[in-house]
């Protein structure tokens, strides 16, 4: 059985091919848009979720000084970030190491900029702060999800679950 440890190390990037730098990155959480269900037949109510569909998708970068790229981050403009992460694997069967390969791309709208603090000796605490509303995670080489919010997709390992109702909707 493979056993995925921690992450050894990452990079990000801006439209593919420039560096970003040293930071730290907080990735959205996808949390369902949903709507309570009650009435005859049903034993109490159902937080049922509407698939495919989800709340805001907040994301933050987090530097260690005012940055070049946390500036440029602040363009009000679309970023395509991508996050390439190198993932420790353990093979418990015959206890060898190794490594798998993660990329995550996201399509992101900047609404924040923290400049932080200045005291000697310490980091600034700058932060970017975004809204993403397209995400790609690639593991291996293989597409596990896509969620294109302005598009209508939601893939989750080969599955469109949001494919009937673009065909609904003449899309």
């Amino acid at each position: 059985m493979k056993i995925t440890e921690k992450t050894k190390s990452y990079s990000a990037y801006l439209n593919g091919s420039t560096y970003l730098g040293t930071a730290a990155i907080e990735l959205p959480n996808l949390e369902s848009l949903s709507e309570v269900i009650k009435g005859a037949g049903i034993a109490g109510e159902i937080n049922s979720p509407t698939i495919g569909h989800f709340g805001s998708l907040g994301m933050t970068i987090n530097w260690r000084t005012v940055d070049p790229s946390a500036i440029r981050l602040a363009e009000p403009q679309l970023h395509a970030i991508d996050f390439r992460i190198a993932s420790q694997t353990l093979d418990s069967a015959n206890g060898q190491y190794s490594t798998d390969s993660t990329k995550i791309s996201v399509r992101a709208m900047p609404n924040g900029l923290t400049l932080g603090n200045l005291e000697t000796a310490t980091q600034t605490g700058t932060s970017n702060t975004f809204e993403v509303n397209y995400i790609k995670i690639v593991i291996n080489g293989k597409v596990v999800l896509e969620l294109d919010k302005l598009n209508s997709i939601y893939i989750v390992n080969g599955t469109d679950y949001l494919a009937a109702e673009r065909a609904a909707l003449g899309k």
